[in-house]
């Protein structure tokens, strides 16, 4: 078997599609997460907090030398980590979300009995209705009385 004929068996699986679509709009979801995080969220808790822009924040371990024209500092944005941290917490609580919803249909799709198979007598039964059910001409024809044998004639 060839790498393309395979390749192509394997693409066509599938799973392998749903995940693709997944990958696809998880990635454009973490956008719009992003921006309601970066955007919405937190300039308004920064305002509360006097002013303060997060992804700013960072605790300085070197700091810039001004003398040189090379960036020399180094720091720990810690602003832009509790940006990210807030950005997984939303994911988390929509991807429970959705798991949640899929459980509960899942849940209702199980609690729904199977249908069972007639029991015999029920099939009995059945079949007695379906007979009594015909019309009279289709049923067996009635006993009829013995022929009688033709009379000899009597010499």
């Amino acid at each position: 078997m060839s790498i393309v004929k395979e390749f192509r068996e394997f693409i066509a699986r599938g799973n392998v599609i749903d995940l693709a679509v997944g990958v696809i709009i998880g990635a454009a979801f973490n956008s719009i997460v992003k921006s309601l995080v970066d955007q919405v969220i937190m300039p308004p808790i920064g305002l509360l907090m006097g002013g303060l822009d997060f992804s700013k924040l960072e605790w300085v371990l070197k700091p810039e030398d001004p003398a040189t024209a090379a960036v020399e500092k180094v720091a720990v944005q810690y602003g832009a980590f509790i940006n990210t941290v807030i950005q997984f917490l939303i994911v988390a609580v929509v991807v429970f979300l959705l798991v949640k919803l899929v459980n509960q249909i899942r849940r209702a799709d199980a609690d729904e009995p199977a249908p069972t198979a007639p029991t015999p007598e029920e099939k009995l039964l059945t079949e007695i209705r379906d007979l009594l059910a015909r019309p009279a001409a289709v049923a067996a024809p009635a006993a009829k009385a013995p022929a009688k044998a033709p009379a000899k004639p009597k010499a």
